[in-house]
């Protein structure tokens, strides 16, 4: 039975620790700073808690050893410590941060390393270059891959259209730091909530803007093989335009405590929400101008007997089927490792990565 260390006892911890447990082949260890997280994690778990302070990264690598792997779950600002931890404690390393500069720092402490560093590993960025490097091997001459993904309430009832299903600090900070993106072949950064583009999807109306982190590697991979590459965030329409004026006009992009609190006392949370997947790539197909796509809506669920919602397990579903395949053998065990090294039926075949799995199978059948 592998040990695993899971940083941050949040919605997205909990749900892990949650998925992990359920298969039986994991023994889990929870660190969280917060006792009442730890104390809220599913009373059937056999978890072992630890109230830690993760900005302690002595303590913490401490805590650490003896760990098969580090699953971090906390926030972005904590990803670099937590990272460095693992690596002293000499443990393969996951996460889920969209933030570009900690990604950057991870992937220098992978280059000596005897162990796995695997950043990146959620929805946005993590399955969605899965699914989109899937898909752009499948061409001769790539010209445009459009990555697109939201959660989203199921009924919105506010004028953002929005309700908390994620992590705020984590929406804030892609809302705020600039976006990458291939635009006529040249790497650029655009800034985030804008290039507003409006789509429909099975009669629903949406929106969506360029948002932080998303692509991951993807840039990187595909420089000098594409013509235009983004990403963006997929909200109801009028949600960029609110969050504009608040974070321009009002200042609040420098001010993002007093942002995070107006939210989180605001905007309820929910667990009905939809998470949406939506990759188009186009280019050459045997002297044919083509295009494939992929699209996907995932739902609330139950998961170890609680319902969860749909940010909860593509997120944390995908951070563990990314872990299960380190654990058997199926990814790379030292080094830096992209998501584009995952392959996209490897990951859909595994016990995790079955909430991904479209209900037709016309994708998979694409694939093949």
């Amino acid at each position: 039975m592998r040990k695993v260390a899971v940083v941050g006892a949040g919605k997205i911890g909990s749900t892990v620790v949650d998925l992990l447990e359920g298969s039986g082949d994991y023994e889990l260890i929870v660190i969280d700073r917060s006792e009442a997280a730890l104390s809220g994690l599913n009373p059937r778990s056999l978890a072992k808690r630890v109230p830690l302070a993760i900005e302690a990264p002595g303590a913490l690598a401490a805590a650490l050893a003896g760990c098969f792997a580090v699953v971090n779950c906390a926030p972005f600002h904590l990803t670099t410590t937590v990272a460095e931890a693992a690596k002293t404690a000499g443990a393969h390393y996951l996460d889920l941060t969209e933030d570009v500069a900690s990604s950057r720092v991870v992937r220098e402490l992978a280059k000596d390393s005897t162990t796995a560093f695997i950043p990146q590993c959620g929805l946005a960025p993590g399955f969605i270059t899965i699914a989109a490097w899937a898909l752009a091997k499948h061409f001769d001459e790539l010209h445009d891959v459009r990555l697109r993904v939201g959660a989203l309430p199921r009924y919105p009832s506010n004028a953002l259209n929005y309700n908390l299903t994620w992590s705020t600090d984590g929406v804030i900070n892609e809302y705020c730091e600039p976006c990458e993106a291939i635009v006529n072949g040249r790497l650029r950064e655009a800034p985030a909530l804008e290039e507003c583009e409006e789509f429909a999807l099975d009669g629903v109306t949406y929106e969506a803007f360029n948002t932080s982190g998303g692509l991951g590697t993807l840039c990187q991979t595909l420089a000098g093989k594409v013509r235009n590459l983004n990403y963006r965030t997929i909200r109801y329409p009028g949600h960029a335009a609110i969050m504009k004026a608040l974070l321009n006009d009002l200042n609040l992009r420098n001010r993002r405590e007093v942002l995070k609190d107006i939210l989180e006392n605001a905007v309820p949370a929910t667990l009905q929400d939809v998470v949406i997947v939506f990759v188009t790539v186009s280019g050459m197909k045997q002297g044919r101008l083509m295009q494939e796509t992929y699209v996907n809506k995932v739902y609330a669920q139950m998961v170890g007997g609680e319902m969860k919602s749909a940010i909860q397990v593509t997120t944390a579903g995908a951070i563990c089927a990314v872990l299960d395949l380190l654990a058997h053998g199926q990814l790379p065990q030292t080094g830096f490792i992209r998501q584009e090294d995952i392959e996209l039926e490897t990951f859909l075949a595994n016990r995790f990565g079955r909430f991904y799995a479209p209900e037709d199978h016309s994708f998979r059948a694409a694939a093949e």
